[in-house]
């Protein structure tokens, strides 16, 4: 049940997020930065956490789930640095998906012989 939870979740997410780009003259990047705040507020007023635990990755995944760690990241700096935090929190939480993305894309264009469109 958790597979099919995090499938229909995720791509509920997906289609959502697919509709406010057809539907709307927003641009995708300004999309995607609508979503990572969107998590870290849900995250910060309480509502991610349960969300998360049942829908699993398909909440964990999206850009949802990494507002959701930038928050995470902050608060717990936060807790331990003060006010300081606010600046570190987000990069320490955030740095090892960030850093696999980066080196799993270069080995990914290693492999694969990418072309520019024409």
């Amino acid at each position: 049940m958790d597979y099919i939870n995090a499938f229909w979740v995720g791509g509920l997410i997906c289609a959502l997020t697919q509709i406010l780009m057809e539907k709307t003259k927003l641009m995708p990047g300004r999309i995607m930065v609508l979503l990572v705040c969107t998590g870290a507020v849900l995250g910060a007023v309480g509502i991610y956490e349960p969300f998360q635990k049942y829908a699993g990755a398909g909440a964990s995944v999206p850009l949802l789930g990494f507002g959701n760690v930038l928050w995470k990241g902050v608060k717990e700096a936060v807790m331990e640095e003060g006010l300081l935090g606010i600046f570190k929190g987000g990069f320490s939480a955030g740095s090892a998906g960030t850093c696999a993305a980066l080196v799993f894309g270069y080995f990914a264009s290693l492999v694969f012989d990418s072309k520019m469109k024409k």
